[in-house]
């Protein structure tokens, strides 16, 4: 039961890391505004001013879905603990539900800040993403290729 809180407290903690920023780099902070990527990906000034605007737009709407995921992991937490496998079955569907609807938010965001950026600049970021280990198996840009 131990091992089950592990794993979605820790599912918990990536998945609000990765709110945190942007596609890549998360621990970086919002890479539209770090000078290094501002250079590297010659991002203008609007361009820097587009994504932000992009993310603060959706950040209200991500913080609340959030919320709704981390309530329902700690409901679905209660019901392992008493251990009646039926309620936990019955429950699983409404943390995937309100997980999926963060997913599609954040998803929608970040397909947003790509078409803010040329094809040119999308190629230099991804690359980036790759040199730092930023995209993989669970990476947060995932079929905005």
């Amino acid at each position: 039961m131990k091992v089950s809180k592990i794993v979605i407290r820790s599912a918990a903690a990536l998945v609000f890391l990765a709110l945190c920023a942007a596609p890549a780099l998360a621990q970086r902070g919002k890479w539209w505004q770090d000078e290094r990527f501002r250079r590297e990906l010659s991002l203008t000034d609007e361009q820097s001013t587009r994504l932000e605007a992009i993310f603060q737009k959706h950040l209200p709407t991500l913080r609340e879905r959030m919320r709704t995921l981390n309530q329902a992991e700690e409901q679905l937490d209660r019901l392992i603990e008493n251990g009646d496998e039926a309620s936990v079955i019955g429950y699983v569907g409404t943390v995937e539900s309100a997980r999926a609807e963060l997913n599609k938010t954040r998803t929608m965001m970040l397909l947003r800040m790509r078409r803010a950026l040329t094809a040119d600049q999308w190629a230099k970021f991804t690359a980036l993403a790759d040199e730092r280990g930023g995209r993989g198996r669970g990476r947060p840009d995932r079929g905005l290729r």
